[in-house]
């Protein structure tokens, strides 16, 4: 009896159980991963091989002074659609991979479909492999949003022996796979989409885009909370990490860039879907307005910057009565603990009550999604505003970030800011004091400037403009 539990622990040691979320490994069953946190998502994987001793061996090429490297090879080549290209730094890096995650349906497939036509356009060839659809189904996308090109090779592949063979034989200077969680290799075990496949297919495309110095493009699903679908290593791997943003029930759409090695990690950019397509912003700050012809009570403008691009937003709020014991709080766009935070501050600090048992509500306009500390300032005058039914005042722009202590702190690039809100016809601008001293060089555009140091000479400003 002794000889078979030994036998039996022995065989429970060697067993490895790997979660299929974020590929983290265990000697054990577990209920729920460690790393990531998800329920049920360790399965067993065999037993655990030893892994061969790696010896040295003569590189292909010498290492050089890094001052002899050539920067050349790493000069983006512009894809065509100006937007994308902007959140790329320039373009598509030759040999570079990129990862673009989205929702279902937001329209992934047609702006890379546009950009691939765009790209081979330019005399260079370009592949598009397709495992979601068939090659005719690509081909009426391609019709109708005009993209078709001599130069723009499609096939329909969810084997990696297909699809890099199919590389081969097309030597594209870009290849687009769409997705990478339905190609699957023969060579290791798993279904398509799990997490040794695409850890397998994944290297495997990386590895023949840093031979052929070619640029390659992977399309990844997302998860229910919108993060990236498949193993965290993916991220690390590839060179770019996109995210592509939008509402179903609107027709704008946004490009963030999560992580980019060869520009700004914080740029953003901007489409707009119709019958025809999807087409770039180069202006978008209109959208994210709304046009009246009266100042509303519970609305205030403020200007955000997504990397180098300054974009004028709308903030609205409404407070209103409410008899339930708990008050309903709900925000979109926003940050919900920061609103709760400036509620917090513009009742203790601003001198505004009423706010605990009133059922508030707030939003941005256009399904511009404001994140940076710089709203701060326009979400408690909206609030403000909205409790005390009187409007901000037409023209306005608040910029800047509220402390616990109701100080307004400084932000970055308030000048730029300025100039964006001086361009659309803003008359008046509720900012930080200089730490400089000199008022932000001036009044760009004739725009007013009104520097407040705390939340109550803000009220009290918005209050003076208001009775004018």
């Amino acid at each position: 009896m002794a000889t078979t539990n030994s036998r039996t622990r022995k065989a429970d040691a060697a067993a490895s159980y790997q979660c299929t979320e974020c590929g983290t490994q265990y000697a054990k069953w577990v209920g729920r991963c460690g790393e990531c946190q998800t329920w049920g998502s360790v399965e067993e994987r065999g037993a655990a091989k030893s892994a061969p001793k790696t010896v040295a061996s003569m590189p292909a090429q010498k290492a050089r002074p890094i001052s002899e490297v050539a920067v050349d090879d790493a000069a983006a080549v512009p894809t065509g659609v100006g937007e994308l290209d902007r959140v790329l730094g320039g373009g598509l890096v030759p040999g570079a991979v990129v990862l673009l995650a989205g929702e279902p349906g937001i329209g992934k497939s047609t702006l890379l479909l546009s950009a691939a036509a765009s790209y081979a356009a330019s005399g260079a060839r370009t592949l598009v492999v397709t495992g979601e659809e068939s090659a005719a189904q690509v081909r009426l996308r391609a019709d109708r949003v005009r993209a078709l090109s001599p130069n723009l090779f499609l096939a329909a592949e969810t084997d990696l022996g297909s699809v890099l063979g199919q590389i081969e034989a097309v030597e594209p200077r870009l290849v687009i796979v769409d997705s990478v969680q339905t190609v699957a290799s023969a060579a290791v075990d798993g279904t398509p989409g799990g997490v040794t496949q695409v850890r397998e297919v994944a290297a495997a495309l990386i590895r023949d885009a840093k031979e052929r110095n070619m640029a390659c493009v992977l399309v990844g699903h997302v998860t229910k909370d919108g993060s990236i679908a498949g193993p965290r290593i993916l991220e690390h791997l590839v060179d770019v990490v996109l995210q592509f943003e939008g509402d179903r029930a609107s027709s704008l759409r946004l490009i963030r860039a999560v992580k980019n090695r060869y520009g700004a990690s914080d740029e953003i950019g901007c489409f707009e879907m119709h019958d025809a397509g999807i087409r770039g912003l180069s202006d978008p700050s209109g959208l994210f307005l709304s046009r009246r012809p009266v100042p509303v009570p519970g609305t205030c403008v403020t200007v955000t910057l997504e990397g180098r691009r300054p974009l004028v937003a709308e903030v609205q709020a409404l407070v209103t009565q409410s008899s339930a014991p708990t008050p309903r709080r709900a925000s979109s766009g926003l940050d919900t603990n920061r609103v709760a935070m400036i509620l917090a501050v513009l009742q203790q600090r601003g001198g505004i009550g009423g706010l605990s048992s009133s059922e508030i509500y707030s939003a941005t306009v256009g399904g511009v999604r404001l994140t940076e500390p710089a709203a701060d300032l326009a979400l408690l005058l909206a609030l403000a505003s909205a409790t005390v039914n009187e409007p901000v005042g037409e023209g306005v722009v608040a910029i800047g970030e509220v402390g616990l202590a109701g100080e307004v702190r400084p932000v970055t690039g308030v000048r730029r800011r300025l100039s964006e809100a001086a361009r659309l016809g803003f008359k008046t601008a509720l900012v930080p004091p200089d730490p400089d001293g000199k008022r932000y060089g001036g009044n760009p555009g004739g725009l007013s400037i009104v520097e407040v140091g705390d939340v109550r000479a803000a009220l009290h400003a918005v209050a003076t403009g208001s009775r004018r």
